[in-house]
């Protein structure tokens, strides 16, 4: 069971194989053993988890007056410490919210427990307040890669993607940010999801940068990530950014055949910066899917090298404006010893947050600061519109667009920690589709130096199914999703 994918879970609870409190149980146990050495989860709670997984199994067996099973009614999955959760308590990686209790749940929490019936075992770790590349700046420590302990799992969303590689859990939610979901995908060897700006309710979701942050799936295959954004995605009133769309069924067209298919290849992914390992893989995954019916074609994202530097001031405005409620007043950390009420605000902040949330927060405020608005930030968002304007036009040309997801595989702990400029490159790839509001994945496709890579596939606005469809062909002609790590039995 514990290399199952949802679709084989779900069969399994259905003719009574497992129950949801087994189930759970199972992968409990897996947490209590190995979360000590990868340190993915930062709360467990068996008791809560397992009586959502009694209510799971009495939807199952269709009792009276309880609320009929769905398709993955029952399965436990793990959830990113951004997203708040009624009874919970939920941290965002920081210790500004280090004991905080959500008293409400996020719209995906209650989309995907009440309405789904899916089960939560914990939450997962994070790089503090979604600020990080490799899961590194968390209050509550590193995150380690399941295929090297010595490496970073890719942040912000390394928690749940180094659990879903582990097999602490079958799948996880993640944020994507700046790649924040694609990346930790791609250095743990899994599939993820970031769907277009809008499609995932960000209400309930702590904010980084509002214009940016959406939600997503992590999990092992394109399938299951199919039928986790069937459960995610919708429309939500209480969210301004929510778009109100018919809904969709995500999975529709998994099977259908790639001839025909027109792949984007911009000269920008594949010149100088990335490693020729990473590179090789990449060129042979394009290759595979040239055999499966598909054709490429050359073009340019000739913004694209701005996308890093417009992103450093947009991303760390809109963090000033949002981190600017954690002051110790109304709930979080609040320091000890003060004088006033001014030197409250000052030493709860400075003690709350962590070195690389006050780097931003400074950032942020600067660039919003009288005399360099319009020289920073006006900027950053005339680059951003002429970012998504070159998107557009690639669109004319293909239907899906590939490259690397990221220039390097898994590096070590502490290696890039104090170049931050270092550590900001890793997303490189990543970033460009938040800017635009783009659909993006990433899907394992080989090894360099036996640690995983990804390839990334940017759809068109709302062209989910089809990008699912692509990354779900691919894994069905190869087998690089399957791997597992070795010492994670």
């Amino acid at each position: 069971m514990i290399n199952a994918s949802l679709k084989q879970l779900s069969q399994a609870l259905a003719a009574k194989q497992i129950s949801s409190v087994e189930l759970t149980q199972l992968f409990l146990d897996r947490i209590e053993r190995l979360n000590p050495t990868l340190n993915a989860f930062v709360t467990v709670d068996p008791e809560k988890s397992l009586n959502s997984a009694r209510l799971a199994d009495a939807r199952l067996a269709a009792a009276s007056g309880v609320k009929p099973a769905g398709p993955l009614t029952g399965i436990p999955i793990a959830q990113k410490d951004i997203f708040c959760a009624e009874g919970w308590r939920t941290t965002c990686g920081s210790k500004m919210l280090a004991n905080f209790i959500s008293p409400y749940n996020a719209t995906v929490i209650r989309k995907m427990e009440a309405e789904a019936g899916l089960v939560s075992l914990g939450k997962t770790n994070m790089d503090e307040f979604a600020m990080g590349s490799s899961n590194e700046t968390s209050f509550f420590g590193p995150v380690r890669n399941p295929w090297d302990n010595a490496r970073v799992p890719g942040g912000s969303s390394g928690g749940s993607a180094a659990a879903v590689a582990a097999r602490l859990a079958p799948a996880a939610t993640g944020t994507d940010t700046g790649g924040s979901i694609r990346q930790p995908a791609a250095l743990c060897n899994l599939t993820g999801l970031k769907p277009t700006y809008g499609v995932v309710s960000r209400y309930g979701m702590i904010a980084f940068a509002s214009s940016l942050d959406q939600g997503g799936p992590l999990a092992a295959s394109a399938e299951d990530c199919a039928l986790l954004l069937n459960t995610m995605a919708g429309f939500d009133e209480r969210d301004s950014t929510s778009l109100d769309r018919p809904l969709e069924d995500y999975a529709r067209d998994l099977e259908k055949p790639l001839n025909g298919l027109r792949i984007g290849l911009p000269k920008e992914f594949f010149g100088e910066g990335c490693d020729a390992e990473v590179m090789a893989a990449v060129r042979v995954a394009i290759a595979e899917y040239e055999k499966l019916g598909a054709t490429t074609v050359e073009l340019s994202l000739p913004n694209s090298h701005l996308s890093v530097p417009a992103y450093y001031v947009i991303a760390p405005a809109e963090a000033s404006s949002n981190l600017s409620r954690f002051d110790g007043v109304r709930y979080g950390f609040r320091a000890d010893d003060y004088g006033n009420l001014d030197d409250m605000y000052l030493k709860s902040r400075a003690q709350g947050f962590g070195a690389e949330v006050k780097r931003r927060i400074l950032i942020g405020t600067y660039v919003l600061s009288h005399g360099y608005y319009d020289a920073y930030y006006l900027q950053a968002q005339r680059i951003r519109r002429l970012i998504a304007d070159d998107f557009v036009e690639a669109f004319k040309q293909c239907d899906v667009i590939m490259g690397p997801t990221s220039p390097s595989t898994a590096f070590r702990l502490g290696e890039k920690a104090a170049d931050p400029v270092q550590m900001y490159l890793s997303d490189i790839y990543t970033i460009a589709v938040n800017l635009a509001g783009l659909p993006g994945m990433s899907v394992p496709c080989g090894f360099a130096g036996g640690l995983p890579v990804g390839l990334q596939l940017i759809g068109n606005y709302f062209d989910e199914a089809r990008l699912l469809n692509v990354a779900h062909r691919y894994q069905q002609a190869t087998d690089w999703h399957s791997r597992r790590p070795e010492g994670m039995a």
